[in-house]
């Protein structure tokens, strides 16, 4: 019963199971808060306030990179949310939140990468950071502030085609 009866076990020679390419990993190691900060300026009368119409502000930007050691990645999403009164234009509150998560990548072919960093772990970090966003503004003694979902992949690509758009420009030189 040598391992050349369970590769033919198997269906497969031998040869063609040690040639297969190792299994590609993606896991989230360590997620963790970088930075919270919430202001209520107005406080205690904007609670007074009647009929108030809030209006939201969000930011959201996204960063990562390759830590040292192998193939452990953080991913920071940035997000700032302001929130006004409409009626008088009276910030209301300001919350700001850095999540962040590490990211183990093995065995992902290079050019795929960005495209895990900008999708996959933001798409992993969101409800997390959502979550984080508004107990915050309760504790505030706010309603829920509850984001929209965010479509990473669309921001993913319309972020590639405004670099392309800026690589483009630099390469041509301005007509005089």
């Amino acid at each position: 019963m040598s391992e050349e009866q369970t590769g033919a076990a198997a269906g497969r020679p031998q040869d063609q199971q040690q040639k297969q390419p190792p299994a590609p990993v993606f896991r989230l190691q360590k997620m963790y808060v970088k930075d919270l900060s919430f202001e209520n300026p107005g406080a205690p009368e904007v609670f007074l306030e009647q009929g108030a119409e809030p209006k939201a502000e969000v930011q959201l930007k996204m960063e990562n990179r390759k830590l040292e050691g192998a193939d452990n990645y953080e991913v920071v999403m940035m997000i700032t949310a302001k929130v006004t009164n409409n009626k008088n234009g009276k910030t209301m509150f300001i919350v700001e939140l850095e999540h962040a998560g590490v990211f183990l990548l093995q065995n992902i072919p290079e050019q795929h990468i960005p495209a895990v960093l900008g999708v996959e772990c933001p798409a992993l970090l969101f409800p997390y950071s959502r979550q984080i966003i508004s107990q915050t503004t309760v504790d505030g003694g706010f309603m829920p502030f509850l984001m929209d979902p965010v479509n990473f992949l669309a921001m993913y690509e319309n972020s590639r085609k405004q670099q392309q758009k800026q690589q483009q420009a630099a390469e041509t030189p301005a007509e005089q």
